[in-house]
C-alpha cells in the first residue's frame, strides 16, 4: 500500500510561493523553505508600509505647505486656522498640489485664509 500525501495541493502551493518569490535574490526565489518565510515577511512589511506611507506621504504635504506658506507670509499652522475659519474644504493633498502647480491659486487660498484671520 502507497501512502497518500496529497501531492497535487502540495505542488500547487509550492508553486504559489514560488511564483510570489519570483525577483528575490538567491535560494528565496529558488529553494521552497526559504522562499516561503521571505513571502511571509515581505507580505508583514507590505502590510505595514501601506499604513505607514500613507502617514509619510501627509508628512511630505504638511512640510510643502509649510514652505509655501512661509513664502507667503504666513506659518503653516496660522495658514490652516485661517482655512478652518474661512470654512475651506481643501485637504493637505489639494493644498500641496496646488501650491506646486498652481501658484496664483494657491495665493487666493492664503488670503482667504489671511481675510478669515483678521476678521476674527
Amino acid at each position: 500500500m502507497v501512502r497518500a500525501t496529497n501531492g497535487p495541493a502540495k505542488l500547487a502551493r509550492h508553486k504559489r510561493v514560488l511564483k510570489a518569490a519570483k525577483g528575490y535574490r538567491g535560494g528565496r526565489s529558488k529553494l521552497y523553505r526559504t522562499a516561503r518565510v521571505a513571502v511571509l515577511r515581505a507580505g508583514r512589511y507590505a502590510y505595514r508600509d501601506r499604513r505607514v506611507r500613507k502617514r509619510l506621504m501627509r508628512r511630505l504635504w504638511i512640510v510643502r505647505l509649510n514652505a509655501a506658506a512661509r513664502a507667503r507670509g504666513l506659518r503653516y499652522g496660522t495658514l490652516v486656522h485661517g482655512l478652518i475659519k474661512a470654512n475651506v474644504v481643501l485637504d493637505r493633498k489639494q493644498l500641496s498640489e496646488l501650491a506646486i502647480h498652481d501658484a496664483a491659486a494657491f495665493d487666493a487660498v492664503c488670503e482667504q485664509a489671511r481675510a478669515a484671520l483678521a476678521a476674527s
